[in-house]
């Protein structure tokens, strides 16, 4: 199975995405965008950002738990992973994002 990304709605209409793995795992989720053309660029950014190593920040919240964020050229957060109990649970997330991102289907569920 390979990644998709799903546009969808948030409670305030405004619109997020998300990247799946093949196994249906969010593992990477967008902030909210004010257009869906919007939201569709935030898509395009992960797909273009998300095969350098460099534009993934990776980060320790305060209850030790890991995560990455994948910043786009301009530095700017494109995206956000979920939660890890470790730095190599992170990794694997990101070598995901990395694999999945560029050839993964769009689904529209607006």
């Amino acid at each position: 199975m390979s990644g998709k990304f799903e546009i969808d709605k948030a409670s305030n209409d405004q619109f997020i995405f998300r990247l799946k793995a093949g196994n249906g795992e969010i593992i990477l989720a967008s902030e909210q965008y004010t257009t869906k053309s919007a939201c569709e660029n935030g898509i395009d950014s992960v797909r273009k950002n998300s095969t350098d190593d460099d534009n993934f920040e990776r980060k320790v919240a305060k209850d030790e738990r890991h995560y990455f964020v994948l910043k786009a050229a301009n530095h700017q957060v494109i995206g956000q992973s979920q939660m890890y109990k470790s730095a190599d649970g992170m990794e694997n997330g990101i070598a995901s994002v990395a694999a999945n991102a560029p050839t993964a289907v769009l689904v529209d569920l607006t």
